[in-house]
């Protein structure tokens, strides 16, 4: 169910939507926001969402995991972005005519450099052979996890000697439960993932703390959603309303390959929420070190979460280190 390989660069809403002269709720600095009709929209149409599997659009940070080096690596979100004069441009140009599809890029010089093994994502349109800016004057890409001080908190999920990831998922047994669980890197290849954690967008699963912080990824589309009521807006606000309804979003995987997504903010709606749906079940800790070379998983979150193996709790946020 992961989305292979690539970000989209715009996840288009399953409603069409206009935008408000009001500050965002999501975005800070963001002087509108966009929000829902009540008209399905054509993306969401030809994609045929109706027959689309449904899943908790989990808040957190993206990652994709592909080969660096020779064996697999985790590979963190970063969008090579305009200089300030070329953003400077482009901010005038979108004033001026409303729109930034016809901006000239002069992409060579217009860009900040990049990390020597950056790549673009894989639906980065391609001008004269090169990656060229989205809509928002952003070139989507990817960075590889190493002991890079800004992505200490990717560092901490993988070890590539043992060549593993700490990852949350649904229970292998029991649907209604959580594991948190080790898992090869080689099985999560070409996919996309949200890290997680204590430090990542606020913590809304209330993870770990600030003594002992906690992260995990989360495969994409990991989370099916079952009890989706019939798609209207009026449908969709009420049942974000119900317990199985506390979640950040939904985004609906397509037959197509096509994804479409509906965030609460586009209905007016809060996030985060002092108690989410993901926060509810019970977790289980499975992480059979017994298959993998144990003296090799020295991380400490792996070493710390090695201790509570097989232990059994209530909800996401009792999982505690101590």
């Amino acid at each position: 169910m992961s989305r292979l390989g690539a970000v989209q660069q715009k996840i288009p809403c399953v409603f069409t939507t206009q935008v408000k002269n009001e500050p965002s709720s999501k975005r800070e600095h963001q002087a509108f926001k966009v929000v829902a009709t009540e008209t399905l929209s054509p993306a969401a149409q030809d994609s045929d969402v109706y027959s689309a599997v449904p899943t908790e659009k989990v808040d957190g940070t993206c990652c994709y995991v592909t080969k660096h080096k020779g064996i697999p690596y985790l590979w963190a979100r970063l969008d090579r972005k305009p200089s300030k004069p070329a953003e400077k441009r482009f901010k005038k140009h979108i004033l001026t005519k409303g729109i930034s599809k016809d901006f000239d890029w002069k992409v060579d010089e217009d860009f900040k450099e990049v990390p020597e093994f950056w790549i673009p994502a894989k639906e980065v349109k391609l001008c004269n052979g090169k990656p060229y800016p989205d809509e928002n004057g952003h070139i989507p890409g990817w960075v590889p996890v190493e002991n890079q001080k800004q992505y200490c908190w990717h560092s901490c999920v993988v070890n590539y000697v043992a060549g593993v990831a700490l990852v949350l998922k649904p229970h292998t047994e029991e649907s209604e439960s959580l594991e948190i669980s080790i898992v090869p890197l080689a099985d999560l290849l070409e996919q996309t993932l949200e890290l997680i954690g204590t430090n990542i967008n606020g913590n809304p699963y209330g993870i770990g703390n600030k003594k002992n912080p906690m992260h995990f990824l989360v495969p994409h589309g990991a989370f099916q959603i079952r009890n989706l009521p019939v798609l209207t807006h009026h449908s969709l606000v009420s049942w974000f309303d119900c317990p199985e309804g506390k979640v950040e979003g939904i985004v609906w995987h397509c037959n197509n390959g096509s994804l479409i997504k509906l965030h609460r903010h586009h209905l007016g709606l809060c996030w985060p929420l002092p108690d989410t749906w993901l926060n509810s079940k019970p977790v289980s800790i499975r992480l059979d070190l017994c298959k993998y070379e144990c003296e090799s998983v020295s991380n400490s979150l792996f070493s710390h979460l090695s201790k509570k193996d097989a232990q059994h709790f209530d909800r996401l946020q009792d999982v505690s280190l101590e």
